[in-house]
């Protein structure tokens, strides 16, 4: 009689358990389809041309090809973070819409295989492809496609010279818009039959605005100092500086975001360390000047920041006169090009501070 029923219990109970453990996922379920974290760049990116800031002509020409005129193929360059890649999206989704923008835009990036194959194979064949011009919401839809090459600078010569018999025979069909940021890396036979753009770095005030619009937005407090500074540090890049934001504020938890946060965040070298490397270099002793050079490097700052933010110091340096200022610019790009080839961080460090050292006590 126990054993019959130890049996049923032991066969009710996981029934019991199965039903909480459905419902409970349910109720899970439920709960995460609600909350869908997503990078601040991206829930930000301009849905639409019209949001897209500081990119006047651009934005007038795509305007222009919304409203109903043809769109040429297009090249855009400029510096990172500036809307490249968000205005041309935006201006494909509002041409064919949500529907169609599947079917009509092919989107190829560095980080997808490029090469004179694929150009030949999978670019040739989209591009053949013919279309309609009509959308299911009844606007009007142009008879084309778009093929959006990323970081077009990163193709090889061949590849990009596969392109320009495809440009020119499927133009009735196909659009293609080039992006990199080096437009001195396409070829000209490329260049020739696209209409150039250039994006400009987005100007302090613009980044300004979009950073305490999204701060507003995302109950992040953080004082217009704190802006002026990340507007500072970013040098025009708008997602770099709003990647920075958003990562202060997970970092605080809900405090106010200050200065010393977003440059611990952007590895910034802070200026007390570009001062102690100026008075080090000031006093003429090469022992001070090692043991400054070693805190640094201990501390985890990368050599290259250093290049870069004692360049700024130097330029905007009155006690230097003209030819001292040219001789440790000089030096810096030496330095620069060492770093970029692979070279020791330590010794292209201390040759570059003992230059800085020599210049400088010159005038003691």
């Amino acid at each position: 009689m126990q054993a019959f029923l130890k049996g049923t219990s032991a066969g009710t109970k996981p029934q019991f358990t199965k039903d909480r453990a459905v419902s409970a996922t349910a109720g899970s379920s439920g709960e995460t389809k609600k909350v869908k974290p997503v990078p601040w760049v991206e829930k930000y990116r301009p849905k639409c041309v019209d949001e897209v800031a500081f990119q006047e002509e651009v934005v007038a020409v795509l305007k222009k090809s919304l409203e109903g005129a043809d769109l040429p193929n297009l090249l855009f360059y400029g510096p990172p973070g500036t809307g490249k890649t968000s205005t041309i999206l935006a201006a494909a989704r509002e041409l064919f819409g949500p529907e169609l923008f599947r079917q009509r835009v092919l989107e190829l990036n560095a980080s997808d295989e490029r090469g004179i194959q694929v150009v030949r194979e999978k670019v040739k064949n989209f591009a053949q492809l013919t279309v309609s011009g009509s959308r299911s919401d009844g606007k009007p839809c142009p008879p084309f496609k778009i093929i959006i090459l990323d970081e077009a600078d990163s193709m090889t010569s061949a590849a990009q010279a596969a392109l320009r018999r495809t440009m020119e025979k499927e133009s009735k069909t196909t659009r293609f818009c080039l992006i990199c940021n080096y437009v001195s890396r396409i070829i000209e036979p490329l260049t020739s039959r696209c209409s150039k753009f250039r994006f400009k770095p987005l100007s302090d005030k613009i980044q300004q605005e979009r950073l305490l619009d999204i701060a507003e937005k995302e109950n992040v407090k953080i004082s217009n100092e704190g802006i002026a500074y990340l507007v500072k540090i970013s040098e025009g890049d708008l997602r770099k500086a709003i990647t920075f934001l958003q990562s202060a504020t997970r970092l605080t938890g809900g405090k106010e975001v200050m200065e010393d946060i977003i440059t611990d965040i952007a590895g910034v070298i802070p200026a007390t360390t570009i001062s102690g490397v100026f008075t080090a270099c000031h006093s003429g002793s090469f022992d001070k000047l090692e043991a400054v050079v070693k805190d640094l490097i201990d501390e985890g700052h990368a050599a290259i920041q250093l290049v870069n933010q004692l360049h700024d110091a130097v330029v905007e340096d009155e006690e230097l006169s003209d030819k001292q200022k040219s001789i440790i610019t000089e030096k810096l790009a030496e330095v620069d090009k060492c770093l970029a080839d692979g070279a020791d961080e330590h010794l292209q460090l201390m040759s570059l501070c003992a230059t800085v050292m020599q210049q400088l006590t010159q005038n003691c």
